[in-house]
């Protein structure tokens, strides 16, 4: 390196550390953090700490057990068939530790050792939590798996990280019964089922009654592994590791809201999804109960805060959507004044939606830009909302974006170009794929391919995607995957996907069809046939027959065409 590369990289390093002490100190006070604190507590981190030499996540929890034994830390919910709530099971933080340690421990006994990674396929349940702390305890990547999964992604995810366990909701057991002959480096014998019995595979309680010792010193730096498809249709694992600047950056975000010590946060977008990951933990840096409800209905949702006088939670505009459109009068009949903030991401937000929940819920409105690659680097408020309709916020203090346009040149105020982002949540690179991270950086900064701008006041807007990338319902689609599927198909020569506007999704997807000469094939049968291969989120909601896609002199698909016929 450089003398003048490795002055500027020690540079950074110092200004990383004296914004991290700052920012601790001014969050610390914020949110009351100083009374919360109790001696026994911070005796038996420090005795941890000797023990481990391992300042990790999971020591958080240690912490709590020891400084708010009898505090309910973890509620799961989910809704009778009459729809009215019922708690599953609640966890203190000493019983939450206690647990966490006999997973890891019997992980452990059955040969699962630091640095190995951990498949999770569960739906919203509490043991998802539980199952990614204990992972890093031992020291292992806990690898989020989207329960809609067909049994080929699920083959292809757990193949691609490398896992050595499974955890998988027992509502999915036929997909991990197609998939288990082909999972050989797992077996069996470590595909745990939660939340009942699914033979052949041991469950989850099964594992926990057997351990007979503390888990092992963890090795190798705890991990999550989130799985985004990629531009080519294969799905990539996103790693974010626990660098030293993630806690800082974590702290610096909550000291832009109202969160303080001691509150409930309700988890209710899916747990494998890099927003419910991010404001569980952020919720647990602050102390709160966290509440996990199995299944998003809107009354559910409103029923759950009202019960559990919950003060924060964080949501995708399509569950926004279904909660304006119960109507005024239903929504009122909710006591929902323990809210201090509704923080919304993962999709754009429309203006009029925006408008409407800060009328039917006052000035709580959080809208935040982010991705699983970069963590969350920029927020509105809710003056901001009003100020600057649409905005997706400012930075927030200590991360930076930058807006590059097709010559690489820094944009302007006012400039679109592509939003490169960096912050101390940025993630370690994709598991496996060198060159598609490398591809994907410039200058130490990231890119998930969206297009933005920005005013003179700071405010960011964004203006769509570079890539073809559709987010419907906060889901991020990826059109070469599902082509990928369609073309499969007996009858279908040629298909291109893009994503249309939907007041309540953001995005759905369209497919245009191509069928092969004296072929034949109904939407239905189409339907039906990327339904059978394609989790939810990713199926084509509308077919449209064309005889033939506009194509450039080289042959690239013109899918600004097709947007514009989509329209």
């Amino acid at each position: 390196m450089h003398w003048k590369e490795r002055l500027s990289s020690l540079k950074r390093a110092a200004e990383d550390v004296v914004f991290g002490a700052r920012t601790v100190g001014r969050v610390a006070i914020q949110t009351k953090m100083p009374s919360h604190i109790r001696w026994t507590g911070l005796e038996a981190t420090a005795r941890e700490l000797l023990r481990t030499r391992k300042a990790t996540p999971p020591l958080l929890f240690h912490f709590m057990a020891h400084n708010d034994p009898h505090t309910v830390g973890l509620v799961g919910l989910s809704a009778s068939p009459s729809g009215r709530l019922m708690e599953d099971r609640a966890y203190s933080f000493q019983e939450m530790n206690e647990r966490i340690e006999r997973i890891a421990a019997g992980l452990a006994e059955r040969g699962v050792r630091p640095g190995d990674r951990i498949a999770l396929m569960i739906k919203n349940r509490p043991e998802f939590v539980l199952l990614q702390i204990a992972a890093g305890k031992l020291g292992c990547g806990a690898v989020s798996c989207s329960f809609r999964s067909t049994p080929s992604e699920l083959e292809y995810v757990a193949t691609h990280s490398g896992a050595r366990a499974l955890f998988f909701d027992v509502d999915v057991v036929e997909t991990v019964r197609e998939a288990a002959p082909k999972l050989a480096q797992i077996g069996e014998a470590r595909c745990f089922s939660v939340g009942g019995e699914a033979a052949p595979f041991p469950t989850l309680e099964a594992l926990v009654a057997s351990a007979k010792g503390p888990p092992p010193k963890p090795g190798d730096e705890p991990a999550v592994v989130m799985y985004t498809s990629g531009t080519t249709g294969k799905p990539k694992g996103a790693v974010r590791q626990f660098a030293k600047g993630a806690t800082s950056a974590a702290l610096a975000f909550i000291g832009e809201t109202p969160m303080e010590m001691g509150e409930v946060h309700l988890a209710v977008c899916p747990l494998y999804h890099a927003t419910a990951f991010g404001f569980i933990t952020m919720s647990y840096l602050v102390g709160s109960t966290v509440i996990v409800l199995r299944d998003f209905r809107p009354e559910s949702f409103l029923e759950a805060i009202e019960r559990y006088r919950v003060t924060t939670t964080a949501v995708v505009p399509t569950m926004l959507h279904r909660i304006v459109e119960l109507g005024e009068e239903t929504i009122r009949r909710y006591d929902t004044s323990s809210l201090k903030a509704i923080f919304t991401g993962g999709a754009a937000i429309s203006i009029p939606l925006a408008n409407d929940v800060l009328r039917l819920f006052g000035d709580k409105l959080f809208n935040f830009y982010g991705a699983t690659e970069t963590g969350v680097v920029t927020l509105a408020k809710p003056a901001d909302l009003r100020a600057a309709p649409g905005t997706i916020g400012r930075t927030i203090p200590g991360a930076e974006v930058r807006l590059y346009d097709e010559a690489g040149r820094i944009c302007g105020p006012g400039e679109v170009g592509e939003l490169y982002a960096r912050s101390g949540q940025l993630f370690s690179g994709y598991h496996a794929d060198d060159a598609g991270t490398r591809d994907a950086m410039r200058d130490g900064f990231f890119s998930v391919g969206d297009l933005a701008r920005r005013d003179e006041r700071g405010y960011f807007f964004l203006e769509g995607r570079k890539r073809d990338m559709i987010i419907s319902g906060g889901v991020n689609v990826y059109p070469a995957e599902v082509e990928h599927v369609l073309h499969d198909h007996p009858a279908v020569a040629e298909v291109a996907i893009v994503g249309v506007p939907d007041e309540a999704w953001g995005e759905r997807v369209r497919a245009f069809v191509v069928l092969k000469a004296g072929a034949r094939a109904e939407s239905k049968e189409l339907e039906a046939f990327a339904r059978a291969r394609l989790s939810g989120a990713k199926v084509p909601r509308e077919f449209v027959f064309v005889p033939s896609l506009p194509r450039n002199p080289t042959g690239k698909v013109l899918k600004r065409e097709l947007r514009a016929m989509a329209l």
